[in-house]
């Protein structure tokens, strides 16, 4: 039954389409919502520096009123009552008369001491801010699908090796069970290779499961929400471009080249903005207006009226307001500047560590390789002596244990210096 199980499962994971990396990351681009969430992000950062521009362009007002009411006198000093035609007062009534009324506002803000065109400016550079971010983030999205690309790919090869573990004990156990009728062995190597076999096919279902986790985990990655029927195909790729080089030169490279260093000088930059436009709170506004209005109790009878007004508004003293927010605003800025310098403290940490373990993992490699083929020798051996007598079942089974340890060693050294290799170019600022 669990054989049966097995076969089915290989032969549907078989049918599966295959998955390259780059079809891998070119979906990620288009499905991850990390991706979707930074560029609506910057599209509201965009939005916003056109919310700062508004005020500095030409604003347009229209109105239009209509109101139905008494019109009794109420005498106020300097004001004269209502007559009739006959000069004699109208005294109280509750007759009601339309009244219509219309005005239209064009208004233009001529100078305020770069405080409109300081925000405007500070906004664009936030918005440049946030383009270097989704950069940033496209580059950590591409090291997630690389990483859960290599993993499902090692995953796959462990269930290929424990697919041949299974294949050789299956074998080991029809020859063993040749010996035992022939009365050349014990029943007991029998009953150890039926063993051996049994926990092959245990590894060989959690390979199995495991290679299906490391899908699912691979579609998380890319953001898509299909079927984990595929099947990924693509070799680990070789050395990433100047991985040799000197450290300091490496990490000149990624400061210069990782988008958050572009994105802090930006955030900076729209923060000293910020400071200069709060500087002009200490100066008038001027501005200009032209006002249209016209009214009457018929729409007929309409009595217009035309009006130009220049406007000179400044705010002498506001309880120390500006002052406040201009401290507050350059308090804020050291923030920046502090975290920019932890930030470039962050990228040496980065780039040392990713080439320090791709130095590891490319050794680890090395020695996985001569340590698999030492297995295979020492498996070779012990098949030999123990199909002329000379060896135990213990021994052919710790030779076969050792072999297919060998054999998952070299498969995890092999993507663990690939998946290494993806976060030196995400240190690198590469994607």
């Amino acid at each position: 039954m669990i054989a049966l199980a097995l076969t089915l499962l290989l032969t549907v994971e078989g049918q599966g389409r295959s998955l390259t990396l780059q079809q891998a990351l070119d979906t990620a681009a288009q499905r991850q919502p990390a991706l979707r969430q930074s560029r609506a992000t910057t599209e509201g950062a965009r939005a916003l520096a056109g919310q700062a521009l508004a005020p500095a362009l030409p604003q347009v007002d229209l109105g239009a009123r209509y109101q139905r009411g008494t019109a009794n006198f109420s005498a106020r000093p300097g004001a004269l009552p209502r007559l009739e035609d006959d000069g004699t007062s109208t005294g109280t009534t509750f007759d009601t008369f339309n009244y219509f009324s219309a005005d239209a506002m064009v208004s233009q803000l001529l100078w305020d001491f770069g405080q409109t065109l300081g925000r405007y400016r500070s906004a664009q550079a936030n918005v440049r801010a946030q383009e270097q971010n989704e950069r940033a983030t496209a580059v950590q999205v591409a090291l997630d699908v690389r990483t859960a690309y290599f993993t499902a790919r090692a995953q796959a090869e462990l269930v290929e090796v424990a697919t041949a573990s299974l294949e050789n004990q299956q074998a080991h156990q029809r020859q063993i069970d040749g010996f035992v009728q022939a009365g050349r062995r014990a029943p007991i190597d029998l009953a150890q290779a039926r063993a051996d076999v049994a926990n092959s096919k245990v590894q060989l279902l959690k390979a199995s499961n495991d290679y299906a986790i490391a899908r699912a985990r691979l579609n998380q990655s890319m953001g898509s929400e299909a079927n984990i029927d595929f099947e990924v195909t693509d070799a680990p790729p070789g050395p990433v471009p100047g991985e040799a080089r000197p450290i300091e030169a490496l990490i000149d490279q990624a400061l210069e080249a990782r988008p958050e260093s572009a994105e802090w000088e930006e955030k900076l930059l729209a923060q000293a903005l910020r400071v200069q436009a709060l500087g002009g709170g200490y100066f008038p506004r001027l501005g200009a207006g032209l006002n249209g209005t016209a009214a009457a109790t018929r729409v007929d009878r309409f009595v217009p009226n035309l009006s130009f007004q220049l406007t000179l508004d400044w705010n002498l003293f506001g309880g120390g307001i500006t002052h406040a927010q201009i401290a507050e605003a350059q308090a804020q800025q050291r923030v920046l500047e502090a975290q920019r310098d932890a930030y470039r403290l962050q990228v040496r940490v980065d780039v040392e560590q990713a080439r320090l373990t791709v130095d590891a993992a490319a050794q680890a490699l090395t020695a996985s390789e001569e340590a698999l083929s030492a297995a295979k020798e020492r498996l070779t051996l012990a098949e030999g002596r123990y199909e002329v007598g000379a060896g135990s079942i213990l021994e052919l089974s710790d030779a076969q244990v050792a072999f297919t340890t060998a054999g998952a060693q070299r498969v995890q050294a092999l993507y663990g210096l690939a998946s290494a290799r993806a976060r030196l170019m995400a240190a690198l600022g590469q994607r």
